[in-house]
């Protein structure tokens, strides 16, 4: 009848095929010992006499040899051992390794040849049934622990995003944060995977860390909805270890690259439009960072579009970029490897742009000048840390108390956004108190109820402890839960963190059961100091003395 009989994989030979995987990628290098008979049992979970017929495999293949009373070790393979031949190669496909993607160290390389990659990690032999991160254990300078530890927030959860989150629950970083303000529209479907019809209307972080969720079920998500210039708190950016900007306007990018360099964080940005796109990752003190690299001409237009408080929002809003959905995923490819880079701490082109042309599938890079004047180029000293401070219920009484202990009785609060304090219009001669951050005043706003004008606002940004309005929580005047206050006198700055929202803030439990134990998962920052109170401030004891930062000239 034609019938051919069917080989039945063993389980020797799939032990032996993850075996010659790690040695032919350098994970097992020449001349170090296999781990043995027992320990490899005990990590594949199968008999000490699989392993044998396992190793006894690749002594044939001459990939090993044993030594009486020493054990098994790795023999020298180069692009002619003797042992890569039909038989091994047969092994390899059999086994699932990809040939063209196998690379044999040569052990006589070329002149001028780059170095080998090496680790001196721990030996781990995934199951590649049933551990989905475990052909990732094959490439040599991967750390799994580091990943997985990982908290990377990515802002934006557009079509840039959508590429930049699915690459990254795919690789297994193990926390992310998803900020977003916009929600899902029909335009939206032609170029961002993780959106469908049928979500229409819906807040795109909240879809986005969903899908992602159902993509990999082992990363933990959170999403936010709202506006990054504004509404997170530096506490949250503090606690990343990467963050990637998937964003559309220069004022979005400009408040992450301050509040990246601000708190000494890397941060990867991506542009796209068309077939063209852009990244690039700046780090504070490693050239230039993206306020350097704006033109003469880009700060005269934002100081335009600022000309009007409300109508600048109000533009910033209805920003629109035309893009195909093949940028965004060459774009949001680089990006996520550099994230990679970035968590692995490999060489990275800081403070450089690779531009890459569709047109003509042409790519360059260019270095950024650094400018010696540039007002990003400030790093927060020591933080304090409020544990009994909220933005919800701390008012801006009690916070003031605790800067006055610290820095005597002329020290103010710098608030990053402006408050607007009420609205005058000038045909009509009425006001109106407002006392809400800008964020939340609407353009319509402005505008007077009764004659239509544009009302002038009435801003500040700067808390002396004469306002009347004292008794207000910092939330209200629109100071985000886990931020970082300045606070300052004649000729010094210091920081205070508004460390009791930490748990609800940034826990990472979004669609899972158990949200209280992730809730209440520690988090890692910087080594803990001595903790203020709140209370009457005649009461408060002395701070301890901290490093002081002095006023730019």
């Amino acid at each position: 009848m034609g019938l051919m009989p069917i080989e039945r994989q063993t389980l020797s030979r799939t032990v032996a095929g993850q075996l010659i995987g790690l040695i032919v990628n350098g994970t097992l290098k020449p001349g170090q010992k296999v781990p043995s008979e027992r320990e490899l049992s005990e990590q594949l979970g199968v008999s000490r006499t699989t392993v044998r017929e396992a190793l006894e495999t690749l002594t044939a293949l001459n990939l090993v040899e044993t030594q009486a009373a020493r054990g098994t070790f790795v023999k020298e393979i180069g692009v002619n051992a003797v042992g890569y031949d039909s038989r091994l190669r047969d092994l390899l496909e059999k086994e699932g390794f990809d040939m063209p993607q196998v690379r044999l160290v040569d052990p006589h390389p070329p002149a001028g040849a780059p170095p080998e990659v090496t680790t001196d990690r721990p030996i781990r032999l995934p199951n590649l049934k049933k551990d989905r991160l475990g052909t990732f254990e094959f490439i040599s300078w991967w750390e799994r622990e580091t990943v997985q530890k990982a908290r990377v927030m990515i802002i934006g959860a557009g079509a840039l995003g959508n590429e930049v989150l699915k690459n990254l629950s795919l690789m297994g970083v193990g926390h992310l944060f998803v900020v977003d303000f916009d929600q899902i529209e029909a335009a939206n479907l032609s170029r961002s995977v993780l959106f469908r019809e049928e979500d229409n209307g819906l807040p795109k972080s909240e879809v986005a860390a969903r899908r992602i969720k159902e993509l990999n079920p082992d990363i933990k998500i959170q999403y936010f909805q709202g506006d990054v210039t504004t509404e997170i708190g530096l506490g949250v950016f503090r606690r990343m270890d990467g963050i990637v900007g998937c964003l559309d306007n220069r004022e979005a990018r400009l408040a992450v690259n301050r509040y990246a360099y601000w708190l000494g964080k890397p941060w990867v940005d991506g542009a796209i439009q068309e077939l063209l796109g852009l990244v690039r990752v700046f780090k504070p003190n490693h050239g230039a960072c993206y306020e350097c690299t704006l033109t003469e001409q880009a700060r005269r237009e934002m100081a335009l579009r600022y000309s009007c408080p409300l109508l600048a929002r109000h533009n910033i809003l209805l920003g629109k970029i035309p893009t195909t959905p093949t940028i965004s995923s060459i774009i949001g490819a680089m990006q996520s490897q550099e994230v990679l880079k970035l968590l692995h701490d490999m060489p990275i082109e800081y403070g450089s742009v690779t531009h890459f042309n569709g047109l003509t599938n042409e790519m360059h890079t260019t270095a950024y000048v650094e400018r010696e004047d540039c007002q990003s180029h400030w790093v927060y000293s020591d933080i304090v840390e409020l544990e009994d401070c909220t933005a919800n219920e701390t008012t801006l009484a009690e916070l003031m108390a605790i800067v006055r202990r610290d820095l005597g009785d002329d020290a103010v609060l710098e608030l990053d956004q402006e408050i607007v304090m009420g609205l005058e219009c000038p045909n009509c001669n009425t006001h109106t108190e407002v006392f809400r951050p800008l964020s939340r005043v609407t353009f319509d706003e402005g505008l007077c109820p009764a004659c239509g004008e544009l009302r002038h606002v009435l801003m500040t940004h700067m808390i002396t402890g004469e306002e009347p309005f004292l008794d207000r929580s910092l939330r209200n005047i629109g100071v985000p839960p886990l931020h970082i206050v300045r606070a300052r006198n004649a000729t010094q700055y210091r920081f205070y963190e508004l460390t009791g929202d930490a748990a609800e803030t940034l826990h990472f439990a979004h669609f899972t059961q158990d949200t209280a134990v992730s809730a209440g998962a520690p988090i890692t920052i910087r080594p803990t100091r001595a903790r203020v109170r709140l209370g009457d401030p005649v009461a408060v004891p002395p701070a301890p003395q901290r490093k002081q930062v002095r006023l730019r000239d």
